[in-house]
């Protein structure tokens, strides 16, 4: 019994710290900040400027490692009720411990940086790879997927001083794990830094009707200059995308106001050019009905029936109107008018009476 005891008792201390390391990993809480937050409820202080997301750190044990472990342990626990040599126990137990520690996992989207003796070894990952114990070990974990990060910019002066309230998304991957590894501390919260602080450079440098017009120009701006900042640490900027601009509500009823007058003026251009060419249009109709008296008396046809088309309806018609209608009477009525017009003048008739001499 006694030959029993110090295997079950390297076999629990073994168990316990496994089960240690993977409540360990489970209970790490998830980055801070407002990038990766499991409650939209939970605002980060944008004064706190403590460390706020270590990636992820080394975890001892994964799915595979844990079960070589489970499995050269137990063959150390069945070799001693066997009564086998105890180096055969030893041995077991060691190439448990080793390849426990040693197996390593990463998942598609992560690289795992490794150091040995403090200095950079390689850059693993996806999939299986192996440590050596004591010498190396896995000081940073990258994931590589695309994240998102809120920035906003609040009050900020636009360049003809105008505060506007400013939310945008930047869309950013780490491409280089060494770099984002050993050039920077905390990547996460420095690509945060950098946006809010270019959002509000890009403020300060444009006029408040360019930023509310064209905004695909901003967002290449803001694009091209967080990315410049951060290709150093290995992190790339996909895109940046300005969600709302926001104004002052004052502003907004001036620019309103200055909307409908401007709409207002080009109302009353399109008006006057309107008139104009409609009184254009009537000097040349008289014209043609003055040339043409078929034309008048068709148009003037034309008015009558479309006034009937209502039914019941009683309709009161001058006489010329009558005559006008009649190519005969209205050719008459112009002939006479201009014989009338060239006959002289007639001269007054004396008188037959004699006159009386005066006395």
């Amino acid at each position: 019994m006694n030959q029993l005891a110090i295997p079950l008792i390297f076999f629990g201390i073994m168990i316990v710290l496994w089960a240690r390391s993977i409540a360990r990993k489970k209970s790490t809480p998830p980055p801070a900040g407002i990038w990766n937050r499991p409650d939209a409820n939970q605002q980060r202080n944008p004064t706190d400027t403590s460390p706020t997301y270590n990636p992820k750190t080394e975890v001892h044990m994964n799915p595979i490692s844990a079960v070589i472990f489970i499995i050269f342990i137990g063959g150390a626990v069945l070799s001693r009720l066997a009564n086998m040599p105890i180096s055969v126990t030893v041995v077991l137990a060691v190439i448990g411990v080793f390849l426990g520690y040693s197996v390593k996992m990463a998942q598609q989207w992560e690289r795992a940086v490794i150091l040995r003796l403090g200095k950079l070894h390689a850059v693993k990952g996806p999939g299986l790879f192996i440590l050596i114990p004591i010498f190396d070990a896995v000081t940073t974990w990258i994931d590589q997927r695309i994240r998102t990060t809120e920035v906003n910019a609040e009050q900020a002066l636009t360049k003809d001083t105008v505060p506007v309230n400013v939310d945008a998304i930047v869309f950013w991957m780490v491409h280089d794990a060494e770099r984002a590894a050993l050039e920077i501390t905390d990547y996460v919260s420095a690509v945060q830094r950098v946006a809010q602080t270019s959002l509000r450079e890009m403020i300060g440098s444009s006029v408040l009707s360019e930023l509310l017009s064209d905004r695909k120009t901003a967002d290449a701006e803001l694009k091209q200059v967080i990315g410049a900042k951060t290709a150093e640490w290995g992190v790339t900027v996909n895109s940046v995308e300005i969600r709302d601009v926001a104004i002052p509500d004052n502003l907004q009823d001036a620019m309103s106001r200055q909307a409908q007058a401007e709409r207002e003026k080009q109302a009353r251009v399109i008006l006057g050019s309107a008139e104009e060419e409609v009184a254009q249009k009537f000097v040349n109709a008289a014209r043609l009905y003055a040339s043409s008296p078929e034309a008048l008396q068709l148009r003037a046809m034309n008015i009558i029936y479309e006034t009937t088309k209502e039914r019941g309806a009683t309709i009161l018609m001058p006489t010329s109107m009558v005559d006008a209608m009649n190519p005969g009477a209205a050719a008459f009525a112009l002939n006479m008018a201009r014989i009338d017009s060239a006959k002289p003048d007639p001269v007054p008739a004396t008188s037959s009476v004699p006159q009386v001499p005066k006395a």
